[in-house]
């Protein structure tokens, strides 16, 4: 397999619009990355000019140490999955997928023997002589990763290869594609919008907006320790709640608050918010580190339930203090109603808080 590495690598359009600024991106060998942000935050521009289908406009592309700018996506060694498949519907699953082969001259036997281990081990041997028209979506999606597979390229792209499955299909197709990694022991870069689909699959994620990446890292440093309000809030469903806040000092004590929230900050955590005291900031919390209680305590989230969402093994709990709205996280062993006056008790070490200016964390370690 191989290294990729973007140096700077920049993409500007016609007009001056800079759909990518100065990314840099180092793929391990036999890692698997994810590149997550919303839409037209660059992500899939980002893939595209790996793949050779954007032209770089400023920066460098290596992989395996060779630069790669000027190259053909054809002498690239990579393999790209598409989000519609991009299946020639006239042709059998074993001739789509062997169709890059015969392209490139292979032996008739090597194609064969490619074909048909790929197919096992996406187990869709029984549908070699179907065409993509008696196909189910995820069937279609097995056939265009196969296609990839038969290459045995250096590099395996996706871009949002499982956005147009439905939910049940979406978790089980995503295992797959874990599994398929530990099993080719690829590299491979993945793009996708759904922060699920990132924090499950990726060895490391990349997250991006508006073209500039904000931080990299694993699924679970991106989660406990976010660089910026933007990750904070977009990794994690439910997201992170984040509202402004009073910083105060009360009896020596660093105290935050805002409507119907009080924070009371720990002896470790007090020296990097006193410089605020007086001001503004944002604070954040996630709905787990959110503990229901009958008694409010010290640290506390006074606010009325609006919605109430039982998901069976846990409920969701939509709440108002006036000023901000917050999600909680409950046991089902307790009731709520709309209309509920509730107390919740905040895991304060968990908790995260952001300059109000510049959104960066106050807690990040680098």
């Amino acid at each position: 397999m191989a290294e990729v590495l973007l140096k700077d690598i920049t993409k500007i359009y016609d007009g001056g619009v800079k759909a990518v600024d100065k990314a840099n991106i180092e793929i391990m060998d036999r890692e698997f990355v994810v590149l997550v942000g919303p839409s037209g935050c660059g992500k899939s521009t980002t893939l595209r000019m790996i793949a050779g289908l954007e032209d770089i406009s400023d920066g460098e592309l290596l992989i395996d140490g060779k630069r790669m700018n000027d190259e053909a996506p054809k002498d690239r060694d990579i393999a790209m999955v598409f989000q519609n498949y991009a299946l020639y519907p006239h042709m059998s699953v074993y001739d789509n997928m062997a169709f890059g082969l015969r392209i490139r001259k292979f032996p008739k036997a090597e194609i064969d023997a490619r074909v048909k281990e790929a197919a096992q081990i996406l187990d869709i041997e029984e549908l070699l002589e179907r065409k993509p028209k008696a196909l189910s979506g995820g069937q279609r999606q097995r056939v265009a990763v196969g296609r990839a597979i038969v290459r045995k390229p250096k590099v395996f792209l996706f871009d949002e290869p499982l956005s147009n499955l439905d939910a049940k299909l979406r978790v089980q197709m995503r295992a797959e594609i874990s599994s398929l990694h530990t099993r080719l022991q690829a590299t491979m870069v993945y793009v996708t919008h759904d922060q699920v689909e990132a924090m499950t699959m990726g060895d490391k994620i990349v997250v991006m907006k508006s073209g500039l990446i904000q931080q990299i890292g694993t699924p679970l440093k991106l989660y406990n320790d976010p660089i910026n309000r933007f990750v904070a809030g977009f990794m994690g469903t439910p997201p992170m709640n984040i509202a402004p806040a009073d910083v105060t000092e009360e009896g020596g004590k660093i105290v935050v608050k805002e409507e119907g929230f009080t924070v009371v900050m720990p002896k470790n955590r007090e020296e990097t918010l006193r410089p605020y005291v007086g001001k503004k900031v944002l604070l954040g919390v996630r709905s787990e580190d959110l503990t229901f209680t009958k008694k409010p305590e010290a640290s506390n989230l006074k606010a009325t339930v609006t919605v109430v969402e039982p998901l069976g093994n846990e409920t969701h709990l939509y709440l108002d203090t006036k000023d901000n709205q917050f999600i909680a996280r409950a046991l089902p062993i307790n009731e709520f109603n709309v209309g509920d006056e509730v107390n919740f008790t905040p895991d304060v070490d968990m908790m995260q808080f952001f300059d109000i200016e510049t959104e960066r964390s106050l807690f990040y370690k680098a």
